[in-house]
């Protein structure tokens, strides 16, 4: 099948509405994806003064939503197979409001330790089936656009929970530790997020299931159904097609990942991608954004508002992947990304060998201040703009039909380990060697370019069933 022949179907508007709505729909479990993992940032200093415990135990206890994300991620391809995508993000959002519900009245450290793992658990299965099934639903010829609503709904959940915080603080007497009504501000931080949660409930419950897994359960008539509502033309033809991809009857399994070495290449590929997206230190490299508006005369206080600006920049960047990742391809875009990333975060490695660094502070004068927070804010533009967006993107089309599930689930758990590898490290490099750091960062960025240039093929407008031919 060419790709003018795949995108054929796909490419008449006639049903795009009813995909775009239910692709949202799914996307909806980024957005508590984002919010989850940023919101309790701004209650770090309140949970740890009302707890009364010392900062290595706040910060095991915000960081093992983490470790709980890799597991969700790790679950969620074999639950989606077993029990369908539907049933599997219904599962998300009910833990979602379990965590949340928890997290707002936790009686000790280590019980709010806990509720934060089960909301990582969540986090981590919504990461892996909301690309998962917005891949598997969308046309080809706006599948890009459309699993790139995953990314667009992370970054606005992050904003969301910044002005949430911000509001509830600023109600509370200007700080989480703040009293309204029978609790303080950081419990409600935590507490709020059971409303989307519930929303997202409500939604993952109307929309159709996936009908790549219908086909695979056997379930032919209801597929002819979710088919003709998002493709049209003839359902049976498409359904023989995916038949063909999933290898007749065969049941999706973990080993059929098994290759050569260890797993087939393709996943390492994606695993390799996974892992690449983290270490170039997208959650670090605003670690001291607070010291870096302060070098530039911005008083302390503004800190929370000015937060927004790295968000604000974060959707700017998704937005300018959402409109050229159909049309430029992904590998022109990650390339483009890479390339900015390294000459960004090289950047700020150069600028903090001027900066006196003492613990969580950095004090850099005026001139690399400046410098610091261009390059720092340009770093962000061209991940979110690129790998941001398009990694998403690819973990959910680039695998063959037969081993989606299970290898979407271990590439989004290879991201959730990196992402925890990064996050730990950071401080003892820190310590270390601060620029050396952010050189050390800039070179994984380099590393992603020649990995892109070598190994990655070109996923743009051709069919699911198309991958692994």
């Amino acid at each position: 099948m060419s790709v003018s022949q795949s995108r054929a179907p796909g490419a008449s508007t006639e049903h795009l509405g009813h995909v775009v709505m239910i692709a949202g729909a799914a996307a909806l479990g980024g957005f508590l994806f984002g919010y989850d993992t940023s919101v309790i940032n701004g209650g770090v200093d309140a949970i740890q003064a009302h707890f009364n415990v010392g900062s290595a135990m706040t910060g095991l206890t915000v960081s093992s939503a983490l470790l709980g994300s890799a597991v969700g991620a790790g679950i969620a391809g074999g639950l989606a197979d077993r029990i369908g995508r539907i049933r599997v993000m219904q599962l998300a959002a009910i833990l979602f409001i379990i965590s949340a519900v928890g997290s707002a009245v936790p009686f000790a450290i280590w019980d709010l330790a806990v509720w934060r793992v089960i909301g990582g658990v969540a986090i981590g299965i919504a990461s892996v089936i909301a690309p998962a099934y917005i891949a598997e639903v969308a046309p080809a010829a706006y599948r890009g656009r459309l699993a790139s609503l995953q990314q667009l709904a992370i970054v606005l959940g992050i904003a969301l929970s910044q002005l949430v915080n911000y509001g509830l603080a600023a109600a509370a007497g200007g700080s989480a530790s703040g009293m309204l009504g029978p609790l303080q501000a950081w419990q409600w931080m935590l507490g709020v997020a059971a409303i989307p949660a519930v929303i997202y409930l409500v939604v993952a419950s109307a929309i159709p299931e996936s009908p790549r897994y219908l086909v695979a359960a056997g379930k032919l008539d209801r597929a002819r159904e979710v088919l003709a509502k998002i493709e049209g033309g003839d359902p049976d033809a498409k359904i023989a097609e995916i038949t063909e991809a999933l290898g007749g009857e065969h049941k999706p399994k973990l080993s059929d990942l098994r290759g050569k070495f260890g797993v087939l290449p393709i996943v390492w590929v994606g695993m390799a991608i996974a892992a690449l997206q983290q270490f170039v230190g997208i959650n670090v490299i605003f670690y001291y954004s607070s010291s870096l508006w302060q070098s530039v005369g911005i008083d302390e206080s503004s800190s929370l508002l000015l937060s927004l600006f790295t968000s604000i920049v974060n959707i700017i960047g998704t937005l300018i992947a959402i409109a050229l990742v159909d049309r430029i391809g992904r590998k022109p875009l990650l390339v483009i990304g890479s390339l900015g990333m390294t000459v960004s975060l090289a950047v700020t490695g150069w600028a903090f060998s001027f900066a006196e660094v003492v613990g969580e502070d950095a004090h850099l004068p005026a001139q690399w201040g400046v410098v610091a927070l261009v390059s720092a804010s340009a770093f962000v533009l061209f991940f979110a703009g690129s790998w941001g967006v398009v990694m998403w993107v690819l973990l959910g089309e680039m695998f063959p039909a037969r081993i989606r599930a299970a290898a979407l689930a271990l590439g989004t758990a290879t991201n959730w380990v990196a992402n925890w590898l990064v996050t730990v490290s950071f401080p003892s490099l820190r310590d270390w060697n601060l620029p050396a750091t952010y050189f050390m960062y800039a070179a994984f960025a380099l590393i992603s370019l020649v990995f892109v240039v070598r190994y990655l093929k070109e996923t743009n407008g051709r069919s699911l069933e198309e991958m692994g031919r």
